[in-house]
Parts: structure tokens; C-alpha cells; sequence
């Protein structure tokens, strides 16, 4: 098994009303000597918006903003601008986020050519309802029906006369273009899923209800393993390796003690087609361990949704327990060869 150091906590939340509730889930990317992070910040009655935070190399704090850098701006949004991730792709960043109005959270996206000032993109995740969903999948006949047998999730608090998005999220772009296209991951539960386009304006209605009949092609990764049993989730960016891209995401498994969110169950990813999954590591990279990653808003979560590198090392930052911000490391050489050890038939 790998060797993981739990670095510690990096951020706790503050007296500033925007984030006196917890910081979690942050967008990091490395910028020369530079580490800029871009984190969940949320306020009482769980509205959320985005915090920044520049380190001087993987963990020592440089700079830290007093107000947020992003908020709420339209409808779709209202409530909350979350967990974001961040790539850049040519000469454009892309960050992604979550979306929630207090009732649907669907992945969203902003860009810049600074990493100052973003312009938002709009919702980029299939824009139809729940309903309108189950009937493509039901349609499609091919996929497991613990994609469109979520009832209790929809509608156990809301209305069951209102119109309810599906929920799409951890949308996560690859960081360069992959035979000319963009292509970005996404998490409908219980799986990871992927989607190829030439321009993001193609992904209209029409495209999307196509991708839904046919959606066991786009299915990169169901839960396999017993610490991701209930579903699993986009988390970091992947990285390029020579072997293939590599995959850092987010398990989920219900035990005696609720749901358990584990870290960084990794997976190598074919380079040309990152849809075919080469290799999957059988265990959790990191568990909840420690008090503050088993206490907190929710407890028993470790959510990775950042990385850097710095020579061999790998620096994965995470939400601990949905309130503060930690950080593991590893040889990142030693856990691509730990995956080359764990190739698997491709499960599509």
C-alpha cells in the first residue's frame, strides 16, 4: 500500500461572516513557487461562496482574502457557489463549481485568462429534470437502475409536485485538450461519467438527451469496492502521466457509523481515450483518521478536489468533516507504480 502523510489542517473557518461556518472542498493550482487555492467558504444557514487563499510553495499560508472572491450572482446559484475545481487549458482557466439554488446543484462553470477576474459560463450539465431523466435512462434499457431508482433522494423533503433538476456535480475538465476536444467528467450517482465536445456551446438539450440513451458508454466508473459502495465521485483534476491520466476521486460507503467519505481511491486512465479505465487501486488512498476529519459539519469525510506537485511529492488537498481544509502527501511515482500493480479489465 502507499505511504500517505496527513500534512494537517491548512484552513479553519473564521469570525468573517462569510466563512464562519467551515472552509472545505478547495480548487488548487500551482502557479511557479505558487499554490492558489480557491475554497468552499460557508455562513450560517449554508450559504456558501468562494474564498481564496495563496500559498508560498504546498502549505505555508501567503496571503488570505478577507471577503470572497466569488459570490451568488443569478438564480441558479442562489444559495450557493461550491466546491470548485480548476484547470487551465491553452491559455484559459476553467473553474467549475457547484451550482445550488436550495433546492437542485448542478456543475457550472467560470473562466479567466488572470486567475482574477472570472466570467461566468452558465449551468454546462444537462439542463432536464429528474423525471425527464429517468425516462431517457429507463429508455436506454442498458444501465444499472441505481441511476434512475433515486426517488428518496428527490423527493423525501421537497414537494413531489416540483420540478426537480437532476443533480449533476463534481465536474471536473482534463487539462489539455484530448484529440481536439474538451473533455470534462461529471457524477451522476452512483458513477463517474465523461463527456467530449468540440466547443462547450454544443452541449445543448439535444445533445444531452442523445448522450442519455446511450449513457453505459459514457460511464467511466461505478463503485466497485466496498469503501465505495454507495457511489463515487469526481475529485482532482487528472494529471497526465506517460502511463495514462491519473485519477484521484472520492468514495462513499454507508457503515455502522453513517456514511464514510474516503479519499483518493485512484485509477490510471487511458491517454488518447480517457473514457477506458486501465488501472484502479482496491483500497482507499486515506480514510477519515483523525478527530478533525471524523468531527465536524459532516462527519467521517476526507473530500480531495485539489493537488501540486512539487518534485516527486503530491500534495492532495481535501475537505476534512465539510469544515476545514487539510492536506496529504505521497511519492507520486510510487503510487503510479502501485497502479501499473492494479490493472484491471476495463468495466465498460
Amino acid at each position: 500500500m502507499i505511504e500517505v502523510k496527513k500534512e494537517g489542517i491548512l484552513l479553519t473557518k473564521t469570525n468573517l461572516e462569510f466563512e464562519n461556518e467551515g472552509v472545505l472542498n478547495p480548487a488548487a493550482i500551482r502557479e511557479g513557487d505558487n499554490v492558489h487555492l480557491f475554497y468552499r467558504a460557508v455562513r450560517k444557514g449554508n450559504h456558501s461562496t468562494i474564498g481564496y487563499c495563496r500559498l508560498d510553495g504546498p502549505l505555508t499560508i501567503a496571503e488570505r482574502w478577507e471577503v470572497p472572491f466569488m459570490t451568488p450572482e443569478f438564480d441558479y446559484e442562489s444559495q450557493g457557489v461550491e466546491d470548485p475545481r480548476i484547470v487551465k487549458i491553452d491559455d484559459l482557466y476553467y473553474m467549475t463549481y457547484t451550482a445550488y439554488d436550495g433546492t437542485s446543484a448542478r456543475g457550472a462553470l467560470a473562466t479567466s485568462k488572470d486567475l482574477q477576474h472570472f466570467k461566468k459560463q452558465g449551468i454546462i450539465v444537462p439542463p432536464i429534470t429528474y423525471a425527464e431523466f429517468v425516462f431517457l435512462a429507463e429508455s436506454a434499457g442498458k444501465v444499472n437502475e441505481r441511476y434512475y431508482r433515486n426517488q428518496k433522494f428527490y423527493y423525501q423533503e421537497a414537494d413531489p409536485e416540483k420540478k426537480i433538476m437532476l443533480w449533476d456535480k463534481n465536474v471536473v475538465f482534463f487539462p489539455r485538450r484530448i484529440n481536439g476536444k474538451l473533455v470534462f467528467l461529471h457524477r451522476i450517482r452512483p458513477g463517474i461519467q465523461i463527456v467530449s465536445v468540440n466547443e462547450l456551446k454544443d452541449l445543448t438539450k439535444a445533445f444531452w438527451k442523445n448522450y442519455f440513451l446511450n449513457l453505459e458508454q459514457h460511464i467511466v466508473l461505478d463503485p466497485l469496492y466496498n469503501h465505495e459502495s454507495n457511489y463515487v465521485g469526481s475529485g482532482c483534476p487528472p494529471i497526465e502521466t506517460e502511463h495514462g491520466w491519473l485519477l484521484i476521486y472520492h468514495g462513499a460507503e454507508e457503515t455502522n457509523r453513517g456514511i464514510v467519505y474516503s479519499a483518493c481511491a485512484a485509477a490510471l486512465l487511458d491517454i488518447n481515450d480517457p473514457g477506458r479505465v486501465i488501472a484502479r487501486l482496491p483500497y482507499a488512498l486515506f480514510s477519515p483518521e483523525y478527530e478533525w476529519e471524523r468531527r465536524g459539519e459532516v462527519n467521517n469525510v476526507v473530500f480531495p478536489t485539489g493537488t501540486a506537485q512539487f518534485g516527486d511529492t503530491l500534495y492532495i488537498y481535501y475537505g476534512a468533516a465539510d469544515e476545514r481544509i487539510a492536506c496529504a502527501s505521497l511519492s507520486f511515482s510510487a503510487l503510479v507504480e502501485e497502479l501499473l500493480n492494479n490493472t484491471i479489465r476495463d468495466e465498460r
